[in-house]
């Protein structure tokens, strides 16, 4: 019997980059390897200098990589670039990339013409970009009358018009206002059920979080988790979070609870004449030595126990392997 297998639509093969810089060679990504399947969004997570940025410029074969093997739908990005583009859209930070004093319609007509579609088709193709990212009622207005939102749809209506197979989204939240943002997450979720294959690099880890179907955290351009958000939390040693509302959260409160046995952390917020207070523990919450501290204080309601998101997991391997 012949199984047919599913070929992942993008696929990092122990790739690495290095730099020569003022006489020193400087590798920016270690045999990083990772892949996304149709409709699947991965979350490519790290700190500044990562070499987050590094790896989309790779898979969009605008850098090459030292060693390893990058492949867009089985086509080897390095030795067949223009194959590989073809299957490819990319969106990176920022507002620059268009002619501003140009409509929407004349910049995308001018881009989808050097993406190769043409004729008839690229009408269409134009028309059903300019819808899915809201922006058709906007089409024949100058592009520098639009928002910083409007803009950023306007790079992924760019992107998509050649309706790739993969999506490369390279911060592209950053600097929007919540709404542009939730619009934008909107966007790449329908995308995603589309079957684009999506990777997606953020600072946002709620974004991650509500987008990805699978995270990727890179330091120091090397990989040290995949998987889900659990998979980040158990590398970063994370087990349930106790958390309890108090009248009030001293250093005195926090100098205690760090001291219980299995408490990895201890955080606290006072606003509006209260606290919360998050303590983090490495396996199963002590309760009874976490009643007994708080016994005393003046505690609102009850403690409950809930997972760590994935930004406290983040920031606790992050900072765990800046350390190192």
């Amino acid at each position: 019997m012949v199984v047919n297998e599913i070929r992942p639509l993008l696929e990092f093969d122990r790739v690495s980059r290095s730099f020569v810089t003022a006489g020193r060679t400087v590798t920016a990504v270690k045999e990083v390897s990772f892949s996304v399947e149709r409709g699947q969004v991965l979350a490519l997570l790290g700190p500044n200098g990562a070499g987050k940025t590094t790896c989309i410029k790779m898979a969009a074969t605008l850098l090459v990589q030292s060693s390893g093997d990058v492949r867009v739908d089985g086509i080897d990005a390095a030795n067949d670039p223009y194959e590989a583009r073809k299957l490819l859209g990319l969106v990176l930070g920022g507002e620059r990339g268009f002619y501003l004093r140009a409509s929407a319609l004349d910049n995308l007509n001018f881009f989808a013409e050097l993406q190769g579609v043409r004729g008839a088709r690229r009408n269409v193709a134009i028309r059903e970009a300019l819808e899915r990212v809201g922006l058709a009622d906007r089409a024949t207005d100058r592009v520098e009358t639009y928002s910083r939102g409007m803009r950023q749809r306007l790079h992924i209506a760019r992107a998509i018009v050649a309706k790739p197979r993969v999506l490369l989204l390279d911060e592209p939240s950053i600097g929007l206002d919540p709404v542009s943002a939730r619009e934008l997450r909107e966007l790449v979720t329908d995308l995603r059920d589309s079957g684009v294959a999506i990777v997606l690099t953020t600072h946002y880890m709620h974004e991650a979080e509500a987008l990805a179907d699978t995270i990727t955290v890179i330091d120091r351009g090397a990989v040290i988790v995949e998987g889900d958000a659990s998979a980040v939390a158990h590398a970063a040693g994370i087990g349930p979070i106790s958390s309890a509302r108090l009248a009030r959260v001293d250093e005195r409160l926090r100098a205690r609870l760090l001291q219980l046995p299995e408490v990895m952390g201890v955080t606290y917020d006072s606003r509006g004449g209260t606290a919360t207070i998050d303590v983090r523990w490495a396996d199963t919450p002590n309760h009874s030595a976490l009643n007994e501290v708080l016994q005393h204080e003046h505690l609102i309601g009850a403690v409950f126990d809930r997972r760590a998101t994935l930004e406290e997991s983040y920031l606790a391997l992050v900072g765990a392997n800046d350390a190192a």
